[in-house]
């Protein structure tokens, strides 16, 4: 009888513990996010880490820099494929340019696959991008900032526009997609710019991937219907993908699409 009743009572637990679990488990590889994550913590040289918890329990690594400009405005930086929150190209010197400027910027760690993963692959991680870009506004928000400016580079772009299309925070008050090209199935982009009801700044290089550059007209066709003065598209000469050797210039674009907002 004892066996008995220890069996139900523990069919009983799994069946609480399955109901209770999250309806889905991240398919970003974790143990990637952690080897970053060590790698970035024991090097940073400026900002904190800030361990945020997205809408399935999954903990993401954040990097905050606060500036000295007493404000409510807060910039969230959204990486390119399968790199990190303090990453060289792009996101480090945006982290770096904007503290210059005494903007706080919180920088996040996105889902992320294998580094052999097909780029078309990471549609799999959009239904997870919510859940992270939520947390990082909730982080935001507790430490008093209300105005918030999300920048995103390269498939970070894709993510934050498929985000800004469907979301409904009226905390973001703008956005700027560098690099972003016509999206994994040839077309999400483009659709999800057509949608999204903030001011965009489309930011790319002269010198950018193909795809980038072949998209260029269809994204500021669509970008327009967000309204009149509300999409600009600016294509930095002689700058690549990753803006090497024009960070100066990338960090004045994002910082003068800021004070103009």
């Amino acid at each position: 009888m004892l066996r008995y009743i220890t069996s139900i009572l523990l069919a009983a637990l799994s069946i609480a513990l399955l109901t209770t679990a999250p309806a889905s488990a991240t398919n970003s590889d974790i143990a990637k996010e952690q080897r970053w994550a060590e790698q970035v913590v024991d090097g940073l040289l400026d900002g904190d880490a800030a361990w945020l918890l997205d809408d399935i329990g999954h903990e993401f690594l954040g990097i905050i820099t606060e500036g000295e400009a007493r404000s409510e405005r807060a910039v969230i930086l959204v990486h390119g494929i399968g790199v990190h929150p303090n990453w060289p190209d792009v996101i480090y010197p945006l982290r770096e340019g904007l503290l210059a400027q005494g903007i706080t910027s919180l920088s996040i760690q996105m889902p992320i696959l294998e580094n052999d993963a097909d780029p078309r692959e990471y549609g799999l991680l959009f239904d997870e991008v919510p859940g992270r870009i939520d947390a990082a506004l909730e982080y935001l928000d507790d430490r008093g900032y209300r105005d918030i400016v999300i920048v995103a580079h390269s498939m970070g772009a894709s993510m934050a526009s498929h985000y800004l299309a469907r979301a409904q925070s009226g905390a973001i008050s703008s956005v700027v997609l560098i690099g972003m090209g016509p999206g994994i199935n040839g077309t999400e982009n483009i659709a999800s710019l057509a949608k999204i009801s903030v001011p965009v700044l489309d930011l790319y290089g002269g010198q950018d991937l193909e795809q980038v550059l072949a998209s260029a007209a269809d994204r500021d066709a669509a970008g327009k219907k967000i309204g009149a003065g509300n999409y600009l598209q600016v294509r930095v000469a002689g700058a690549n993908h990753f803006f090497q050797g024009h960070e100066a210039e990338l960090v004045r674009q994002v910082t003068d699409w800021l004070e103009a907002r």
